[in-house]
C-alpha cells in the first residue's frame, strides 16, 4: 500500500536526518532495507536511560553488515543493484572509501538515486568537519532570527536543520529524482545539506529584508514575538496560549474576545504602542486559565490556540476527528502525512531490531534461499526467526558469521 509501493529504498544506518527522510518514504509506501551495523555504535550522543524507541525507524526491515569487510562490501553491491534509492548519512568521502561511493554504485544500477545526506553539503571548505543542527542553522542565517528581543538565539529544538530543512529536504529530492528516472532520465546523486536547507526554510525573510519590512534585530518583527499580536502568554494556571492575529479581521475578534474593545488602547500597527498593546494581553491572559480561555476562543477566528504539551497534543479534538496520531507497538506518534486519497499510507511496522523482518525483505527483492545463504556466508546479518531482541546482540552476530 501506498502512493511509493513497489519503490525500493537501501539505507546505511544513521542518526537524524537521514532516518527521518527515509521514514517519509516509508510511510508512503516504500520498501526499506536498513543495513546496519552488527553492534550498536558506542557514541551516538547522549546515553539515554530505558529502551530507545525509535520512531523514525519505523517502516523498515533490516539486516546486518560490518562495513570493513570487502566481502561485505560485495553484499551491500549486489544490494544496490536491485535499490531504487540509496540513502547514506555519512562525512563526504566516507562510502567512497568503503567502495559504496555513487560512482561505483550508478555504474551498477544506472537507474539509481543516491540520496546523501549531511550538514555542510558533500564540497566547501567545512565538508569534512563535525557539527550537528545548531552549528548548520547558525551558518544558514535562520538562526540569528529566533529568540526574543534583547536576549540570545533561541534553540528551536533541532527541527530546523535535521528535520526540515535535513530529512525532508532529502525525501524532497528523492522523490524528484525518483520522478525524472521513470520519465526516461539516467539516475543521479542528491547532494542534501541541512545548512542549505535551512536557509531555505528563510527564504521569505530574505525577500522582507531586502524591501525593508524586516529588523536583523531579534524580537522586533511581527513573525518574531516582536508584535503582541504574534506571540505566547501566560495563563494564570502557568500555561500559555498563543495569538496570530495577524490580519486585521481577526485582530478585531482577538480585541473583542479579550474584553479591549473599549479599552482604548493604541492601533494595531502602531509600533509605538506595542508595548501598551502588550501589557494589556498580558494581564487580561494572567486573568484566566488555559482552559477558560479555550472556552472563550471556542468557534472563534480569533487565531488564538492553546499551547499543548507532547502528551496532550494527541487528545485535541482536531487530531482525533483525523486520526493525526497512531499507536505503533504500544507506543503513541504522529501518523503518516501527507494524506493521499487513492493510495491512502498503511500504518506503519516499528523500528526494526538489527536483522529484524531482513530475511523477508530479501526475499521480497528477489532473493531466493540459496543465494541468501551465500550473502549470510559474506557476513550479512539476519536475526533467526523467533529469537527475541537482545539488548547486546553481537553474540547472534558473531554466531551467524561462523
Amino acid at each position: 500500500m501506498g502512493v511509493l509501493s513497489g519503490i525500493r529504498v537501501l539505507e546505511f544506518e544513521a542518526i537524524g536526518p537521514g532516518p527521518f527522510g527515509t521514514m517519509l518514504l516509508a510511510d508512503m509506501g516504500a520498501d526499506v532495507i536498513r543495513i546496519d551495523r552488527p553492534v550498536a555504535h558506542s557514541d551516538l550522543g547522549p546515553k539515554a536511560s530505558g529502551p530507545r524507541i525509535d520512531i523514525t525507524g519505523r517502516g523498515r526491515r533490516s539486516v546486518t553488515l560490518d562495513l570493513k569487510k570487502p566481502e561485505a562490501v560485495a553484499t551491500a553491491l549486489e544490494l544496490i543493484e536491485r535499490a531504487d534509492v540509496v540513502i547514506e548519512g555519512f562525512r563526504p568521502g566516507a562510502m567512497e572509501r568503503l567502495g559504496l561511493g555513487p560512482d561505483v554504485a550508478l555504474k551498477r544500477n544506472p537507474k539509481l538515486v543516491y540520496g546523501r545526506m549531511t550538514g555542510w553539503g558533500q564540497t566547501g571548505p567545512l565538508a569534512d568537519r563535525a557539527g550537528h543542527d545548531l552549528n548548520y542553522i547558525a551558518l544558514s542565517g535562520v538562526l540569528s532570527g529566533i529568540g526574543p528581543a534583547g536576549g540570545k538565539p533561541a534553540v528551536p529544538l533541532n527541527l530546523v536543520g535535521d528535520y526540515g530543512g535535513g530529512g525532508m529536504l532529502l525525501a524532497m529530492g528523492v522523490l524528484a529524482a525518483l520522478l525524472n528516472v521513470q520519465r526516461g532520465g539516467v539516475g543521479q546523486v542528491v547532494d542534501a545539506a541541512m545548512i542549505e536547507g535551512a536557509a531555505q526554510l528563510g527564504a521569505v525573510f530574505w525577500g522582507m529584508i531586502a524591501s525593508g519590512n524586516w529588523k536583523e534585530e531579534r524580537g522586533t518583527n511581527w513573525l518574531d514575538s516582536g508584535a503582541p499580536w504574534y506571540d505566547t502568554y501566560a495563563t494564570s494556571d502557568g500555561h500559555y496560549m498563543t495569538v496570530g492575529a495577524v490580519e486585521g479581521r481577526f485582530y478585531a475578534e482577538l480585541i473583542d474576545k479579550l474584553g479591549l474593545a473599549d479599552a482604548g488602547l493604541p492601533s494595531q500597527h502602531d509600533r509605538k504602542g506595542w508595548p501598551q498593546l502588550r501589557a494589556a494581553f498580558e494581564m487580561v491572559f494572567a486573568s484566566r486559565t488555559r482552559a477558560q480561555w479555550c472556552d472563550v476562543f471556542e468557534g472563534s477566528d480569533a487565531c488564538v490556540a492553546p499551547v499543548l504539551g507532547f502528551g496532550e497534543a494527541p487528545n485535541h479534538a482536531q487530531h482525533r476527528a483525523r486520526g493525526s496520531f497512531i499507536e505503533v507497538g504500544g507506543v503513541v506518534q504522529p501518523g503518516p502525512a501527507p494524506r493521499f486519497s487513492a493510495t491512502p499510507s498503511a500504518l506503519p511496522r516499528s523500528a526494526p531490531d538489527r536483522g529484524e523482518h531482513g530475511r523477508e525483505a530479501l526475499g521480497d527483492w528477489g532473493f531466493d534461499a540459496d543465494t541468501i545463504a551465500r550473502l549470510q556466508r559474506q557476513g550479512l546479518g539476519l536475526r533467526p526467526d523467533g529469537v527475541k531482541p537482545n539488548p547486546d546482540y553481537s553474540t547472534i552476530q558473531q554466531e551467524q558469521a561462523a
